[in-house]
């Protein structure tokens, strides 16, 4: 996925051809939803979000200028949407709103045990992830599952690079203790005590 590829289809769009908008958006689609399920707790709203996202980028594609990676750019337009909606809401959406995530295809998994472990993993760590405040949720996503640097989580949020490490710094010892909680008592209950 690299910016060219991204830039000739945006120029095919541009230009009128508007099944290569469908391309970018069937290229970045999963990452918009993870960002946004992650920040409002809800399928169904994420999905509304995500496609709002996709709408805005399409009607303000020729404002893109290149001066970052297209996926930042929709990723700031996500963000966004997301925060308007909550704020829209005045509420905070609970965490089990949430229905399990579709992580896509799992590959040659050789083991069922090995399958369902890992699966278990992702899910206390998803879990962990949506416990947290809709922002941090969002800014550790960036940062560790779409591997954006500092600078381009700033470039999206819109907040200081010094608020981004510290929400960064603060998320992790956050999704610590959670994980903490909810693995150290299945170790006791599975082993003994420790």
């Amino acid at each position: 996925m690299n910016t060219t590829t991204d830039q000739y289809h945006i120029d095919q769009t541009l230009a009128g051809n508007t099944n290569a908008f469908g391309v970018l958006v069937e290229r970045y689609q999963d990452y918009i939803f993870t960002i946004v399920v992650r920040m409002v707790r809800n399928h169904e709203e994420a999905q509304e979000i995500a496609q709002d996202t996709f709408v805005k980028a399409y009607q303000s594609l020729d404002k893109f200028r290149g001066e970052s990676k297209f996926s930042s750019w929709l990723y700031t337009i996500a963000y966004r949407k997301t925060l308007d909606r909550i704020k829209q809401q005045k509420r905070m959406v609970g965490s089990d709103d949430l229905d399990s995530c579709h992580e896509g295809d799992l590959g040659d998994v050789t083991n069922a045990l090995d399958y369902m472990l890992l699966e278990e993993r992702k899910s206390v760590i998803n879990s962990a992830i949506e416990s947290l405040a809709p922002d941090v949720a969002a800014i550790i996503t960036y940062y560790y599952y779409e591997e954006l640097s500092v600078k381009e989580i700033v470039d999206i949020t819109g907040l200081g690079a010094d608020n981004i490490k510290v929400k960064l710094f603060r998320g992790r010892k956050k999704l610590f203790t959670l994980l903490k909680q909810s693995i150290l008592p299945e170790i006791q209950n599975g082993y003994g005590t420790v």
